[in-house]
């Protein structure tokens, strides 16, 4: 930490330098005028050396290693006074376009011989890893003539990941059995799984050790407990992030709510027992995590998507699918996240989904276009201008329509679904398959 103590006037000097020329002018004022400048250059010397000297005045921030892009972090700035006198201290950071918060320019009083610690928000607005960047304060004691400027450089960075606060979300309602509240629906099916479902009165051929002896005290006959049956699959994300990905849904792109829904199926799906792995791609393949089941493939999963972002260039299906087939040979359920625009612009799409059904469960999660269909709405048109818009708002629903059914026809599970709703949507989804044994 590299720190620069320099001194420097302040306003209240140029005003008491400005009185003592006054009187210096007035008739008669030379010995007063001289009086007062020979005093104010006493009371400089006096705060330079009441002020704090190098070393003996610190400025410290502590900031989280990472932030989750849409959170909200906090970070701390330590003031540290380490002499006998009061100093009022005026502090300025600058951080990086990835967070937003921080001090901005903020004013604080540090006692004697304390410290002083302030607590500022912090959000990520933009995945990236940067330098924090430098602090810098103006130090003046209650005089206020000379102040001290302090510029410190420290090291930290700062991480803005994809967000997990949405997981801590799911799970912390599945805990409260309150997984309806975010659109999940609890699906079960009655087997001879570990999980357990229910009870029932005891039927001839059940087996005796799962008969629920105090529930059968107490309604004076045998109950025999149920249990959920138990899958163990591979679930494997598949995210595009070519031109589609980049438009707005909200306040982050369709890229971003992909990857939040995405690393939230991750985390349910590995609660359940599955193998889960993720392939991020767009022109080329951007990152991959084979499937796994251990406690780490969640971290697994988000380290690979700390990196990613969605770029301008067109996806290519076709290597994506190729790389899918030659790392991921046993069938798995595949949760696709891309933009369907048409059967045109989907063509290549169309074919790649229907030769990848052959072999694996695939479940198309097509990204609506909620202005788009806004538009299409025949409430929405007010003028011609609108009407044409409206008509080609239409045409371009109803080109992405046929595309969703050829893969529905190709044997692709379809889910189109507004990115505002997708996670529950597709939660609710692999819930359903699991339960069925679709697998």
């Amino acid at each position: 930490m590299r720190t620069l103590l320099t001194f420097v006037p302040e306003r209240r000097l140029a005003g008491a330098l400005t009185v003592a020329a006054i009187l210096w002018l007035l008739p008669g004022g030379a010995a007063l005028g001289a009086a007062a400048l020979g005093l104010l250059v006493l009371a400089v010397f006096v705060e330079i050396a009441r002020l704090p000297a190098r070393g003996s005045f610190s400025l410290e921030r502590t900031a989280p290693a990472a932030i989750g892009l849409g959170d909200d972090g906090t970070m701390t700035y330590r003031l540290v006074n380490a002499t006998g006198t009061p100093v009022h201290v005026v502090v300025q950071d600058r951080l990086p376009d990835s967070v937003a918060g921080g001090l901005g320019v903020s004013a604080h009083d540090v006692p004697a011989r304390s410290t002083l610690n302030v607590p500022v928000p912090l959000r990520g607005v933009r995945r990236a890893e940067e330098p924090l960047g430098p602090i810098g304060a103006r130090l003046t004691t209650r005089w206020g003539l000379i102040g001290s400027r302090v510029r410190v450089a420290p090291a930290d960075t700062v991480r803005v990941v994809p967000s997990v606060a949405g997981v801590r979300r799911f799970r912390l309602l599945s805990l409260q059995h309150r997984l309806d509240t975010a659109g999940v629906r609890n699906l079960r099916r009655r087997g001879e799984g570990q999980g357990f479902a229910g009870l029932r009165e005891y039927a001839l051929g059940d087996d005796p050790r799962h008969i629920d002896w105090k529930a059968t005290a107490k309604r004076a006959k045998l109950i025999t407990r149920e249990f959920t049956i138990e899958r163990s699959q591979t679930v494997l994300t598949l995210i595009d992030a070519g031109r589609g990905m980049t438009q707005l849904a909200g306040e982050f792109s369709r890229f971003e709510q992909a990857l939040s829904s995405a690393l939230i199926l991750t985390d349910v799906a590995a609660a359940a027992g599955d193998r889960v792995g993720s392939l991020v791609f767009d022109d080329q393949i951007r990152a991959f995590v084979p499937a796994q089941r251990s406690r780490g493939s969640l971290q697994a999963v988000r380290d690979a998507f700390v990196p990613v972002t969605a770029s301008p260039r067109e996806p290519d299906y076709a290597a994506a699918f190729r790389f899918l087939a030659t790392h991921q040979r046993k069938r798995a359920l595949v949760v696709f996240y891309t933009d369907v625009l048409g059967v045109r612009a989907s063509r290549a799409l169309l074919a790649h989904v229907a030769r990848s059904s052959s072999r694996h469960l695939v479940l198309v999660v097509a990204l609506r276009n909620d202005p788009l269909f806004a538009l299409a709405v025949p409430d929405a048109v007010t003028s011609s201008a609108r009407l044409y818009e409206h008509a080609s708002a239409a045409e371009l629903l109803e080109s992405r329509e046929e595309a969703l059914e050829r893969m529905r026809r190709a044997g692709a599970i379809v889910l189109d679904v507004s990115p505002r709703v997708m996670t529950a949507s597709v939660v609710n989804r692999y819930l359903e398959l699991k339960g069925r044994g679709a697998l």
